[in-house]
């Protein structure tokens, strides 16, 4: 097991973490990063977000995470759905946002929470569905294995649990 793959275990591990996260389109792709040691294959791209620190209230969490990963300022637009994931050790409860850019500039950020050498965050960038087709579907967030496109992803409502 790598020493980030034991710092994330260590950090995030066998607890419960209430997790926002955005979903940024513009002109039909979305915004994805990429995690190394997360998912099944060991690389993840997922909207951007993270976790809630207590006493924190989701939409500033998600303005907070939003910026800490991809360098954007951004607005909620809206509520979109709750997902569910237990892929052990991690287990979240994730709060998905519709968002729009309103500031900042696209950059690769860093997770605070992991040391300079153990950074997960290693690329950003938006895609449109047809190219997201064509990847390997365990390096996609369990939500964006389960749509086709853009608008089935935006009219998603209630509470999922993908697996």
């Amino acid at each position: 097991m790598s020493s980030t793959t034991e710092q994330i275990n260590k950090i995030y591990g066998e607890k419960l973490r209430i997790r926002v996260c955005g979903i940024l389109v513009e002109d039909n792709r979305i915004l994805l990063v990429h995690h190394k040691s997360l998912g099944k294959s060991g690389s993840l791209w997922a909207p951007p977000g993270g976790g809630m620190e207590y006493g924190e209230e989701a939409h500033d969490a998600l303005k907070r995470e939003f910026f800490e990963e991809t360098g954007l300022e951004i607005e909620i637009d809206g509520f979109l759905f709750v997902h569910e994931y237990l892929d052990p050790p991690l287990h979240g409860i994730e709060l998905f946002f519709l968002v729009k850019r309103v500031g900042g500039s696209l950059v690769l950020g860093k997770d605070p929470e992991m040391t300079n050498d153990s950074q997960i965050l290693t690329k950003l960038d938006f895609y449109d569905f047809n190219e997201l087709n064509e990847k390997n579907p365990d390096v996609l967030h369990y939500v964006l294995q389960s749509v086709n496109n853009i608008q089935d992803l935006i009219n998603l409502n209630g509470y999922f649990k993908f697996h």
